[in-house]
């Protein structure tokens, strides 16, 4: 029985609404639930309605159809998952807090599956075990779950969220590379069909390892991700995969002794330099920032539960990205060092801290990891961990070696490229997709290995490959909107045409129903309202434009004179079209 095209507003279950809701902070959120696609269930919970499950079907639509042209099959996981695939792996403790876990009536263990890489590699391991069942490529359209702390922006940053995930199976290294472009060149046709405009970069990969990574970014000032691109070559990165060039080492065999200075009341770097300047000037330019080097405590609190201290060094004109710190030391999460961690480390001076007491093998015992930038011969300004002193001409590599080094100083606007030439600029972005080159770390962790041609077993290694489905619904929306409401791309919206039945006189209806009639028989989705009563030709025309419909058709004061009009929602151009032909012409239009 075919699918009815024509959605009638007088009976549809939808309801607009005049007044954001007042959780809203972007404008994908508000326009969702003003257009009744949309309804809050919990905090990042939502309910589907009729015409944003139209959207979403639409987007899913267009993914299964790119996916199954590169060969790869579809199946479908259970939510519920048992604990013992993720206590294999280690990311039953890894996740932390960020999954949900509860227990059978018998006191089994499960979770609702944040991500199925346990699963994906079990089922494969279950029933192929020669290299002649590779390459495979197998994918899922599913609900996935995962706490977030501070669910937020609708459904950009949810608790619940549908995500295609996919996964090739290689025996080689070389048949993954090809995997991975056939996976690339799908994900490029699906985002260019999306209708949005979005970028690709390179990328961590995670929660997940591996080696090749990149993301597809939907371009969104109110973005959750800072990306960086290159002035003149073609390098783009999320900021968590920027690395630093690290300078070349300098020679300090002519460097002045560090001597300590008393510098009091000047716990800022701001009130540092200013007193530098001001006490202890400098023969060839004024002391800046970039001169200091600031130390930033933080706690790791890692999955097994213990806490531990890291100090780590940048330059002073640069803050500590906490994004970029995340990324770094994952699957470990960052807190706060507070007061109480200063008492049990008594040896650091609040506001002077230097590298004097930090370090693994000094006082404080607390692991030291430095900016890339501060590479030996370089000298500094720091703290001389005594309050209201500093160290001056404090040279790394001379006095001072930390444990390590680690990228989590900020990306700023006009840093170099880290290919050597140009300059990065910053744009924000919200992730639509990952694929990483995920190896064999699954596959190790479950055993899954099949016969080569000679007969050996070799472990299988693996790609990983997502898009965020329902958060393309919302991406969409932010990348496309208007200050009227929302302006979906024709392959994702609900309805093909929105046509308005404008005005109380029979003679509009019978017209307007004779043209959804012979929209529906030539198979185009007619969104239609028809409704009568209290209902305004102007608050069906705001309707009509806050469900954002590419193509509206009105039916109103035009049809004395034989024309009704056609309106494009995104140019706003809008034509009279003699109501016998408009059918023809709508045709056009939707052929395009």
């Amino acid at each position: 029985m075919s699918q009815p095209r024509v959605l009638r507003m007088s009976s549809l279950f939808v309801r607009t609404l005049r007044e954001d809701p007042a959780d809203a902070e972007v404008p994908s959120h508000r326009l969702l639930v003003r257009a009744g696609y949309i309804r809050r269930a919990a905090p990042g919970i939502y309910t589907w309605l009729p015409l944003g499950l139209k959207v979403l079907r639409r987007i899913e639509s267009i993914i299964r159809e790119e996916m199954d042209s590169i060969g790869a099959q579809e199946l479908s996981f259970p939510a519920l998952l048992p604990r013992e695939p993720y206590e294999s792996t280690g990311r039953w403790t890894e996740y932390g807090d960020n999954i949900f876990r509860l227990q059978d009536r018998k006191g089994g263990d499960y979770l609702l599956g944040p991500t199925h890489e346990e699963m994906f590699t079990l089922v494969v391991k279950d029933l192929y075990s020669s290299y002649k069942d590779l390459p495979l490529s197998i994918y899922q359209i599913q609900t996935k779950y995962r706490d977030e702390a501070r669910p937020r922006a609708g459904l950009l940053r949810g608790r619940e969220f549908v995500m295609k995930d996919s996964y090739s199976f290689d025996v080689d290294d070389a048949g993954l590379e090809a995997s991975y472009g056939k996976h690339r060149d799908a994900y490029i046709r699906i985002f260019d069909r999306l209708g949005f405009e979005y970028v690709i970069v390179s990328a961590m990969s995670g929660a997940m390892g591996g080696s090749m990574s990149e993301e597809f970014l939907a371009r969104a000032d109110n973005g959750e991700d800072t990306y960086v691109r290159c002035s003149t070559c073609d390098y783009a990165a999320n900021v968590e995969a920027v690395r630093v060039p690290a300078p070349t080492p300098v020679g300090y065999d002519d460097a002045p002794p560090a001597h300590a200075e008393a510098t009091p009341d000047t716990p800022t770097i701001e009130t540092l330099v200013d007193h530098l300047n001001e006490r202890f000037p400098r023969d060839d330019r004024p002391w800046t920032a970039a001169d200091t080097l600031k130390n930033v405590l933080v706690l790791l609190h890692h999955p097994d539960g213990t806490r531990e201290p890291l100090a780590i060094g940048v330059p002073g004109d640069r803050e500590v990205d906490l994004k970029r710190l995340d990324a770094q030391v994952y699957p470990a999460e960052i807190e706060a060092f507070d007061e109480a961690q200063f008492k049990k480390h008594p040896s650091l001076a609040k506001g002077y801290i230097g590298p004097g007491v930090l370090g693994e093998k000094n006082e404080s015992g607390i692991r030291y990891l430095v900016d890339p930038r501060v590479v030996e011969g370089t000298r500094w300004v720091t703290g001389a961990d005594v309050d209201g002193s500093h160290v001056i001409d404090l040279v790394a590599g001379r006095d001072f070696t930390p444990d390590g080094t680690i990228e989590a100083a900020e990306v700023r606007e006009g840093d170099p490229c880290p290919n050597g030439d140009g300059t990065l600029h910053t744009a924000r972005g919200i992730e639509m997709g990952h694929i990483f080159a995920l190896g064999r770390k699954f596959a190790d962790a479950l055993g899954l290995q099949v016969l080569d041609e000679s007969g050996k077993l070799v472990t299988v290694t693996m790609g990983s490959y997502g898009i965020g489905a329902s958060r393309a619904v919302a991406a969409i929306a932010e990348n496309t909107h208007d200050e009227l409401g929302l302006v979906w791309p024709r392959e994702v919206a609900p309805a093909d045409v929105h046509l308005v039945a404008a005005g109380k006189e029979e003679a509009v209806f019978a017209a307007a129903e004779r043209i959804a009639r012979e929209l529906d028989e030539k198979g185009v989705t007619v969104l239609y309202d028809d409704r009568t009563g209290k209902v305004s030709p102007g608050v069906k025309f705001k309707d009509a434009e806050l469900i954002g419909v590419p193509t509206i058709v009105v039916v109103g004061k035009g049809l004395a004179d034989g024309v009704v009009e056609v309106k494009d929602r995104r140019s706003g151009q809008r034509d009279n079209v003699a109501v016998d032909e408009v059918v023809d012409h709508l045709m056009g239009v939707l052929r395009g």
